[in-house]
């Protein structure tokens, strides 16, 4: 008998929640926020694009739970009551665009590169050799304190009227930190053993849960395996993802953990090989939850295999939609050709440099046409 395989047109629904095709705008630092993590009418500008430009569904760019886990300058914040407002600007135009949107959030741990030159100390599970920046071991109390954070950022993100909540489990943040055996060296009940590792992402979930109630979509996006020697193995984070699904989680984005570049550099020449795609069919077999992929995903023709072959559910894409972001209406119209970002990841260096967010390439032919 033949099963059913979605196109990347049709609409999907997650706990209630209708989405109008499978594509997904991840969550990217815009670096649009003011330094004190409100929402600026640069932020709203860039949400408004995306879900004009025919997105289903939007990721927002990360935003930090407590004061002490900010990861990058001019970072959206969801620390404080006072975030709320601003993220109701986002709720708004997104919807007005007919797209979907969720909030992402995070604490940073240890990962403060995207902070600049910084002596703050960062909060990790252990003090390890396995990162330069200035850190200790967080203490208990602390992480009992990060875990509440995560349940009132939620609460916020419902109350500001977001669609659903993503943890950000990935690329080396927190709660990357507390599952992989690099950077977590504990021995007390958050470490020592893949079960104990793994207990914070249950602790957050559960927190997370107990803040917005169990109809409220909760999802993650989450690193299965780290991209180092030694770290978190593809088993121990499927058996993770398992169960956060039992603990209530509704979906999940797959990427990467600790130790790989989840935006990689490649040429227009390289093949088309979505970085994550065999990690999500390991999802789609261990988990009865929407699966999200993203990485390296550039044309029509790769969103339809992935979803035919039941890699995954739903398709996420970052830097194609920072150069193009009318790229799915683009497609939809019938013009399918490939998406024009060449994986440049020059679009970051202007937030790290204090700027907002926009596609490198396009501003170098902008700069040279204004030359001439």
């Amino acid at each position: 008998m033949s099963h059913w395989r979605p196109t990347p047109f049709d609409p999907i629904t997650i706990e209630g929640i209708n989405i109008r095709n499978r594509f997904v705008r991840s969550a990217t630092w815009d670096s649009a926020a003011t330094d004190a993590g409100d929402v600026t009418d640069a932020s709203v500008k860039i949400i408004e694009n995306v879900a004009r430009g025919g997105v289903g569904l939007i990721v927002t760019g990360y935003a930090y739970v407590s004061d002490h886990g900010k990861a990058a300058i001019r970072q959206l914040g969801i620390s404080h009551d006072r975030h709320i407002e601003g993220m109701r600007r986002l709720v708004k135009v997104a919807h007005d665009y007919g797209a979907k949107i969720a909030v992402q959030i995070v604490h940073a741990g240890i990962n403060l590169v995207l902070l600049g030159q910084t002596d703050r100390i960062g909060l990790a599970p252990s003090k390890t050799e396995a990162h330069r920046s200035l850190h200790r071991a967080m203490t208990s109390a602390e992480i009992d304190e990060v875990i509440r954070d995560f349940g009132a950022a939620a609460e916020r993100a419902a109350e500001a009227g977001f669609d659903a909540v993503q943890l950000h489990g990935a690329h080396g943040y927190l709660m990357s930190q507390f599952l992989s055996p690099l950077t977590n060296r504990r021995t007390d009940k958050w470490g020592g053993s893949p079960e104990r590792r793994r207990q914070f992402h249950v602790e957050v979930m559960r927190s997370v849960r107990r803040a917005v109630g169990e109809d409220y979509p909760v999802w993650i996006k989450m690193g299965l395996q780290d991209d180092a020697d030694n770290g978190l193995q593809l088993s121990e984070g499927l058996a993770a993802l398992a169960i956060l699904s039992a603990e209530g989680l509704s979906a999940v984005e797959i990427s990467v953990g600790l130790g790989g570049r989840a935006a990689r550099i490649h040429t227009p020449e390289d093949d088309e090989r979505p970085y994550f795609r065999e990690d999500s069919a390991e999802a789609k077999r261990a988990v009865d939850i929407p699966v999200m992929l993203v990485g390296g995903i550039r044309s029509l023709a790769m969103a339809e295999d992935i979803l035919r072959r039941g890699d995954a559910d739903m398709i996420s894409m970052c830097r194609p939609l920072i150069r193009e972001p009318g790229l799915i209406a683009r497609w939809q119209r019938g013009d399918t050709t490939p998406a024009k970002c060449i994986s440049c990841n020059k679009c970051f260096g202007f937030g790290v440099r204090g700027e907002a967010l926009e596609c490198g390439e396009e501003r170098r032919l902008r700069e040279e046409a204004d030359a001439d």
